[in-house]
């Protein structure tokens, strides 16, 4: 159990800390500093390092909760309601994560490949605006992990 809950931590720390630094600290610093020849390429070269971790990340949440939960309740029916709002928003996280892969990524990177940086620009903001949202969602699930045993 020691194994499955440090690896749990692990994984939210990258994910969750991962979009809370790209969304409030290197987002604005980059928007004010650089044109969009320059942002947007590195936005994707930030995203090309960072999702792999992500999809790490959900491998070992996924892994380790389950893992987790049917150690201490035999069965996802038999756990806690905080068991249930975890693995219910987390859900959603995968399918933003999952959209913005496979959605406005892949267009960021189509559109800066033909030198299109207005429309690459629109795809960055659906990416930022899904990451806000999931950036959201993860702060949620983090309390309800820290204190839904206490409710």
């Amino acid at each position: 159990m020691s194994i499955a809950i440090s690896l749990h931590i692990l994984a939210v720390i990258v994910w969750v800390g991962g979009m809370f630094f790209a969304h409030q600290a290197l987002r604005p610093v980059a928007a004010s500093m650089l044109e969009p020849d320059k942002r947007l390429p590195l936005w994707s070269g930030v995203f090309a390092r960072f999702f792999p971790w992500v999809w790490l990340a959900i491998i070992i949440l996924l892994a380790s909760g389950f893992w987790m939960t049917f150690e201490l309740y035999g069965s996802i029916a038999n756990s806690r309601s905080n068991i249930h709002i975890m693995l219910g928003l987390g859900s959603v996280m995968v399918v933003v994560f999952m959209y913005v892969f496979f959605m406005p990524y892949k267009g960021l990177n189509h559109f800066i490949a033909k030198n299109d940086f207005p429309s690459a620009a629109g795809e960055l903001a659906k990416i930022r605006k899904a990451v806000g949202f999931n950036l959201s969602l993860g702060l949620v699930v983090s309390v309800v992990a820290a204190g839904g045993r206490y409710w």
